[in-house]
């Protein structure tokens, strides 16, 4: 069982950052993996980044890479999502997610475990 509490999350201009914190309740699978989705209002659920916890490999969406940045920090068992030049478009609410094991990544019926999720809103 691992339980994710998201933060982070509010108004920003367009143009601005905003970072967005998912701490967890343990790290104690080699295997984890620590995804971030966004779902915009009347829109599925899409994946935005993930962390291979073991091997520290990132993986982006196209609509966000070289803006977004994913880190971690491990004493805090905290996976943070730094998002720059935040556009309109990227108005979501941002959930954290993980499982354990393999399994495609960028899939929202891989992951096992979501937080409640943070609302992010860009104006124009």
């Amino acid at each position: 069982q691992v339980d994710l509490e998201e933060s982070g999350g509010g108004l920003v201009q367009a143009g601005g950052s905003l970072r967005l914190s998912c701490a967890a309740s343990a790290i104690t699978f080699s295997n984890l993996v620590m995804g971030w989705f966004r779902q915009a209002p009347g829109k599925e659920r899409e994946f935005v980044g993930a962390l291979r916890w073991s091997v520290g490999s990132i993986y982006y969406a196209d609509s966000v890479k070289g803006r977004f940045t994913i880190t971690r920090d491990s004493a805090k068992n905290t996976v943070y999502l730094q998002m720059n030049n935040l556009k309109p478009e990227d108005t979501a609410v941002y959930y954290c997610a993980a499982y354990i094991g393999g399994g495609t990544y960028y899939s929202t019926r891989t992951y096992d475990y979501w937080g409640q999720g943070t609302l992010v809103t860009v104006s124009s």
